[in-house]
């Protein structure tokens, strides 16, 4: 029988009308690769098995009926363990979260999901409050990477990203305050979008404020944009949500990029240090942009690094986050977390307004960027994965995450919508991602240039199966 685990939502929700397969076959066939990888990758928190198989067989009992309830009815799908999902405890990669409680509440793109027939596999691992570009709390350990198990999967949404590459699931949802769905996705090679801010809605209020996003983790943009079309709609609980959006994403996938002003910015005006196989596999996806038909200009967005003004955001939110803690909750904090949070607070309201103006000027350096350009490309992240249970590389001098990540956290603070694409492999045979940006709300722009990148085949990278069993 077809392997289901390597099917695409897409492919998924096809085979159902077809009736080639059903629901059931299809969440079985996903469970089973879920339990196989959790030893080696842990990408989850908590596989919610039972569950699921009802949940299929009550979609597939709609399918029989010809009366699907949404466009995922029946599609297996994960969801971060930052994001409130009904009959599930939500810890958050905390220990200081206590697992009793009533847990009745869906986050808005967990309830649009279940809205529509989704079948929910479980919960996937983030670090603690997803406070960093790594995966690994005190709460689940290491999360590592599918291509290799010694390495990294990136974060915050670090499960979530393991288990699509895995074949644990086709759709993820996955949260980014700076970079958190676009890291892993592209040490893991697989696709991820941070959608404009407010297009996903989100609740219970992040505490990093408007620097955080819900977003699509998935195999390619095809599915991110039914998953987008899905989850990217207004929800009451969040008072900065967007309206709904002008048309389903899905609809426009195929405008391609023909004409489109491209500007290619390989390391943000020699700011950024890019090992050489990641910049030789941008620069050749890059190559087949122009090849589609897009005018590429080689130009750099006019910024300097915003890392500090990032931190002071960054950090104070940290700070918020654990405001309520007593010294021995705070005891069994992850180390880094503890000591980010001690900066945080003492940092000023003076000192978050002067970070804010930063962030306004960012904004308006890249609103008037994009007047000339329709899209940014540069790379995803400078390297490849490293060495898992670290936050930095080791020997990189770097003291946190972001400084190995300068090309995803200032996106976050412009809430423009960026994605990553898997574009191919360095020597070691390690992903490596291009980074596609758009001005605020053409996230239709960014799906349309991703989805031509495969349609070309040019980003033909498949979930590895030498680590799934």
């Amino acid at each position: 029988m077809q392997d289901l685990t390597g099917l695409t939502a897409v492919e998924l929700v096809e085979g159902y009308r077809k009736g080639e397969f059903s629901p059931v076959e299809a969440t079985r066939a996903t469970l089973e690769r879920a339990e196989r990888i959790q030893p080696e990758v842990t990408a989850f928190v908590r596989l919610t098995g039972e569950e699921a198989l009802a949940q299929a067989r009550v979609s597939a009992d709609r399918w029989r009926r010809g009366e699907p309830c949404g466009a995922v009815d029946g599609v297996p799908v994960t969801v971060k363990d930052i994001l409130l999902t009904r009959g599930a405890p939500t810890l958050k990669g905390s220990k200081t979260i206590s697992e009793s409680g009533t847990w009745d509440e869906d986050a808005p793109s967990v309830a649009r999901l279940r809205e529509q027939g989704a079948v929910f596999l479980g919960k996937t691992t983030t670090p603690e409050f997803g406070w960093k570009g790594v995966t690994d709390s005190p709460l689940s350990g290491v999360t590592r990477n599918p291509y290799d198990p010694t390495r990294t999967a990136g974060g915050s949404s670090g499960g979530a990203a393991a288990a699509v590459a895995l074949g644990a699931g086709p759709l993820a949802l996955g949260t980014d305050g700076g970079g958190s769905v676009r890291i892993p996705a592209a040490f893991c090679g697989i696709f991820a979008l941070k959608p404009t801010y407010g297009r996903v809605p989100l609740y219970p209020a992040s505490a990093f404020g408007t620097l955080a996003h819900v977003g699509p983790m998935t195999r390619d943009a095809a599915d991110a944009a039914l998953l987008l079309d899905v989850i990217g709609v207004p929800d009451s609980r969040d008072w900065s949500a967007l309206g709904p959006a002008s048309g389903p994403y899905t609809a426009t996938l195929s405008g391609g990029v023909r004409g489109l002003r491209v500007a290619y910015s390989p390391s943000l005006g020699g700011q950024v240090a890019v090992q050489p196989g990641v910049a030789a596999a941008v620069r050749r996806a890059v190559e087949r942009l122009a090849g589609l038909g897009a005018y590429v200009t080689e130009a750099d967005p006019d910024f300097t690094d915003p890392v500090d003004a990032f931190h002071t955001l960054w950090f104070s939110g940290a700070a918020r986050v654990t405001q309520h803690l007593g010294p021995h909750q705070r005891e069994v904090l992850d180390p880094g977390l503890r000591e980010i949070c001690g900066r945080g607070a003492r940092m000023s309201a003076l000192d978050y307004l002067a970070a804010v103006d930063v962030r306004m000027d960012l904004g308006r350096r890249m609103g008037r960027f994009h007047d000339s350009y329709d899209l940014l490309v540069t790379p995803a992240l400078p390297i490849t994965a490293f060495e898992a249970g670290t936050e930095v590389p080791k020997g990189s001098g770097h003291h946190r995450w972001t400084g190995w990540t300068p090309f995803t956290y200032p996106f976050n603070m412009t809430q423009q919508p960026a994605a990553s694409v898997p574009v191919g492999t360095d020597g070691d045979g390690l992903p490596v991602g291009l980074q596609i940006v758009a001005a605020r709300h053409r996230d239709d722009l960014v799906l349309r240039a991703a989805h031509a990148l495969y349609e070309a085949e040019a980003a033909g990278i498949r979930p590895p199966v030498a680590h799934a069993g």
